[in-house]
């Protein structure tokens, strides 16, 4: 069976800029094709059926490699689709959030949409979209809540359950800022309507952060500033170049950080790209308080092989543990298995430096977007834990 890493063909078509034009034909077909694409989605449930999952993997600052799903999860059957009840804990913890609704999609966001439903109102169905909710079935391990995929060839065995029960030494002051999020591949976007198709003549890679991973990081950074963290946002574009944006990134971390060093957690915060070689596009989907939500994937490595100066992985690997059962008691689905792979990226840049994908090209902006501020808000209150008590 085929194997191809989506991300590298992706980064492959994407010279700098979104290509002009992009096709669009001006005809009057935006409600008749928005109307068409609720029918289809509502025709669609439950039809998702076994293919081969090819999850992209991201360019190395030295080499490519690729993080893959293998073909026999897939074909064990008919994927998982998101349940739409909404639990009781569900309901008690959004009701948690008291003044501002976690739910409530953003203005901006609802625009791009209205706007998209004449702008793509042309474009012609080359390909399948399809949502999969990722569970423990898709992990080499699980211990509870703490799903893993564990592809490293010196910690093959690894209890990270151990590692979660492990204390941690993060200690954070609050006055001060103390998380940098940022994003490598700064022009990643995403679909901006909910429909089970995709046009091949349409990027939604964009330099426009108000349609990009960016607008994600925002709404974490906000999440987070509501519950009194502060946080740096760098909303730099480090991927006009493909190559090498790893290193421009950790430039720019390594600058961000000596000027802040009360700065301990790093984030650098992705979207995915998962395609079948079949042509398909799949998104990784959960239900969260009866609302969709892009499921998060939280990247960990280890020092082995060619990765050297990784002091800090097993640091990164606890903090990695905790972070995931925390969004897994709080909202139940939210996260894919964690991947722990031999990678490092910029996660050596402290102790507590973690990558995130918030869903795949195939999600929505709104998915990924509320996912943001989900995580943000499982974040905001993991890290109380390691507050410092700044009352003399």
């Amino acid at each position: 069976m085929q194997e191809f890493t989506a991300r590298r063909a992706e980064a492959a078509a994407w010279p700098g800029k979104q290509p002009s034009g992009n096709r669009r034909r001006n005809r009057l077909l935006g409600f008749a094709c928005a109307a068409a694409a609720v029918l289809s989605l509502l025709a669609s449930d439950g039809l998702l059926r076994a293919a081969a999952l090819v999850s992209a993997g991201l360019a190395l600052p030295q080499g490519a490699g690729r993080l893959l799903y293998p073909a026999a999860d897939e074909a064990a059957g008919e994927a998982t689709q998101p349940a739409l009840a909404v639990t009781p804990e569900q309901k008690i913890i959004l009701a948690d959030t008291k003044s501002f609704d976690l739910r409530a999609t953003p203005k901006d966001i609802e625009v791009l949409m209205e706007e998209a439903l004449s702008e793509f109102a042309g474009q012609k169905r080359d390909g399948d979209i399809r949502a999969k909710t990722y569970t423990a079935r898709d992990a080499t391990h699980a211990w509870g809540k703490l799903a893993v995929r564990n592809t490293t060839q010196s910690q093959p065995g690894r209890d990270i359950s151990k590692d979660l029960a492990a204390p941690i030494g993060l200690k954070l002051d609050k006055s001060k800022p103390a998380v940098l999020i940022f994003h490598t591949h700064t022009t990643e976007g995403f679909e901006i309507l909910d429909r089970p198709w995709y046009a091949a003549d349409w990027s939604s890679r964009t330099e426009n952060g108000a349609k990009s991973i960016v607008r994600v990081g925002e709404e974490m950074a906000k999440t987070l500033e509501r519950a009194g963290w502060r946080v740096i946002h760098d909303t730099n574009i480090y991927d006009r170049q493909y190559t090498g944006a790893y290193d421009k990134s950790r430039a720019a971390v390594l600058k961000h950080l000596e000027e802040n060093p009360s700065i301990l957690v790093t984030l650098d915060v992705h979207r995915d790209a998962i395609h079948t070689d079949k042509g398909v596009h799949i998104k990784p989907l959960a239900q969260v308080g009866g609302k969709n939500a892009a499921q998060v994937m939280i990247i960990t490595g280890v020092r082995e092989g060619a990765i050297a100066g990784y002091e800090s992985w097993e640091e990164n690997l606890r903090f990695a543990a905790k972070l995931q059962v925390a969004a897994e008691e709080r909202y139940p689905g939210l996260m894919r298995p964690i991947f722990f792979a031999p990678r490092r990226y910029n996660m050596d840049v402290t102790p507590y430096s973690l990558l995130l994908e918030m869903g795949a090209d195939a999600n929505t902006l709104e998915e990924a977007v509320y996912s943001g501020r989900l995580i943000g808000d499982v974040l905001a209150k993991l890290l109380e834990q390691f507050a410092m008590n700044n009352e003399q």
